[in-house]
């Protein structure tokens, strides 16, 4: 049903407040997992079970009450979209859904997450035991498998791995934090190269640079005019995107014309949303390094992407 089961843990509304149908579907459930509903935290599957049920759900605290201490902490310190996405990997589902629980012919779990758009049944194996390890072969249906490791912490059984990935929600962080900085900078990036096309833009129609980025900001309907181009946002136009600010400098050539321009775009709260500072040259080449708030300029190495294009 799902093929991201395997992958997208990888790749690194409304809650639900009561289980639906769960009394009736408890009296299919095996021994061990109705005696985890009452506290008893003897059987790792009835565990890993209460873990997929708090992701079904969305719900945050349950969900962090099945993590290792050290993970728990680290999972209440995310940003809400970080906290919720995780759940989002393990339930399958970009919505929260209604967890119905029963038993197989063998009495192993079944655990259907039943959303909006999507249900996703999880159908689980027979649990190995290795002191204090556990692993659960859990498969979606038409899907893929893979095995959940669960660790015994203060007596209660906790989730430990999905796969051969450990759930280490602080390395997680520190991962999707280094991808949302990569992803900022990218744009700032993006940004600095689009303001630059706006300059060239402005002077091809008006036969001159503009003087300051503020001529490159929004104008009225049927108005546009060398000091309101209409060619950028308001927020670019007074010199902030995304988090970064823009400075707009023209440079003259050999001879004193005033034909050629720099930008540079600065972190407006180092080391937030970026660590990099970038600056684009007269030829039209971006600078980029890491220079904690301050501009950037023509001496910083190239970005990675206009060096490939040099050895090319």
């Amino acid at each position: 049903m799902n093929p991201r089961f395997g992958s997208r843990f990888g790749a690194i509304g409304t809650i639900a407040t009561a289980l639906l149908l769960y009394a009736a579907a408890s009296s299919m459930l095996p021994a061990t997992a109705r005696a985890q509903e009452s506290g008893d935290v003897a059987d790792p599957a009835a565990a890993l079970a209460d873990t997929l049920v708090a992701a079904c759900r969305a719900s945050e605290a349950d969900f962090a009450s099945h993590l290792t201490t050290a993970n728990a902490a680290a999972f209440r310190k995310l940003p809400a979209t970080q906290r919720t996405e995780l759940m989002k990997r393990l339930s399958l589902s970009d919505d929260p859904g209604k967890p119905l629980l029963s038993a197989d012919a063998d009495k192993h779990i079944v655990l259907r997450c039943r959303a909006a758009n999507n249900t996703v049944e999880y159908r689980f194996g027979t649990t190995r035991v290795e002191e204090n390890l556990a692993f659960i072969p859990v498969a979606v249906v038409n899907s893929q498998q893979a095995d959940f490791g669960m660790v015994r912490e203060g007596g209660s059984w906790r989730l430990l791995s999905l796969g051969l990935v450990l759930f280490d929600v602080p390395q997680l962080a520190k991962q999707w934090a280094a991808a949302d900085l990569a992803t900022q900078e990218d744009t700032a990036i993006a940004d600095l190269r689009a303001l630059g096309e706006a300059i060239q833009t402005y002077r091809r129609a008006f036969g001159k640079l503009p003087e300051s980025l503020a001529e490159l900001g929004p104008a009225a309907k049927d108005q546009i005019s060398p000091e309101q181009a209409a060619l950028v946002p308001a927020d670019m136009a007074a010199g902030k995107h995304d988090g970064y600010i823009f400075r707009y400098r023209i440079s003259p050539d050999a001879d004193g014309n005033d034909n050629n321009f720099e930008l540079a775009a600065t972190p407006e709260a180092y080391p937030k949303p970026g660590k990099r500072s970038f600056f684009l040259d007269t030829a039209g080449k971006v600078h980029g390094d890491d220079k904690r708030g301050k501009v950037a300029t023509v001496d910083d190495p190239l970005i990675a992407s206009e060096k490939a294009a040099d050895e090319k």
